[in-house]
């Protein structure tokens, strides 16, 4: 997901997306170590787009105070 995007979206969505992303993210991590993920790539990205997320959604509420 690109930053573009992202802004897009209201401060109340991300934070919805995000927690959504955070469920995945760890659901990855238990079964890559049950049995590796053939893509390992996927959870590599899953961080990038929280962390994407995180930042823009801190942009937003700073510009709000």
């Amino acid at each position: 997901m690109k930053a573009s995007e992202i802004r897009e979206m209201s401060a109340q969505d991300i934070r919805e997306r995000l927690e959504g992303m955070r469920v995945s993210l760890n659901q990855m991590k238990l079964n890559h170590a049950i049995s590796p993920v053939e893509d390992s790539s996927k959870i590599k990205k899953a961080k990038k787009d929280i962390a994407r997320m995180l930042t823009v959604l801190s942009q937003i509420e700073n510009q709000n105070k």
